[in-house]
Order: structure tokens, then sequence, then C-alpha cells
């Protein structure tokens, strides 16, 4: 069985594409590893696949649930630890807390207020 199916995957910003029609297979119990210098995709391509950005076209699937529509429930099957720690400077800690938990659709303001 693919855990990760990816079809055709590609990402366009400003009229360049960042990634280009990936795709590959993933099996359960496989280890993948992603290489490429910076600049290559590879975060770009994480980020659509964890349902962080959505891809320009193309699909995959993580355990059979599409990330174009279904990221609700791909969010739901993974984690994603990033290489450096994701929170904005701009935002206190406890808006950091709710747009994080918005993200994978926790309601995260309700739940600190009972604090």
């Amino acid at each position: 069985m693919n855990i990760v199916e990816v079809n055709e995957l590609t990402k366009i910003y400003d009229g360049r594409k960042i990634v280009d029609s990936i795709s590959l297979k993933i099996k359960k119990g496989e280890i993948f590893g992603l290489l490429g210098p910076n600049g290559a995709g590879k975060t770009t391509t994480v980020s659509m696949l964890s349902c962080l950005i959505p891809p320009t076209s193309g699909d995959a699937f993580i355990e059979g649930k599409s990330i174009v529509r279904e990221s609700m429930e791909v969010k739901r099957r993974i984690g994603v630890v990033p290489q450096e720690i994701a929170l904005y400077p701009t935002l206190s800690a406890k808006e950091n807390l709710i747009f994080w938990g918005e993200m994978y659709g926790h309601l995260v303001e309700e739940n600190l207020e009972k604090e």
C-alpha cells in the first residue's frame, strides 16, 4: 500500500514554477528522503503535502486522502516538525497558538478563554 502518492504536483509563485510536476510513491514502512539544493522546492513540496499551502495543480494522497479535497483529514493523519521554529514574531504567544491551532481545525481560542 502507498502511504503517500504524489501526482503531477506543481506550485507556481509570481509566474515562476517552484515545484514542477513532481510525482512519487512512498510505500508504508519505507523511508524516503527529499534532497536538493537551496531553492529546489523541498519546503514548498512539504508545505503542500502537509496542507499548509495549496498546489497550483496536481494532487497528492496521504493514506488515500486528497490534499486538495480532504485537507482536514490529511492534517488529522500527519505531523510536521519544521526545521526552524514556526512562530510569527509579530504575534503574541496566544495569537500564535490560535493561528496554528486554526490551521489544523482546532478551536484554540475557546479553549484558551476557559483557562
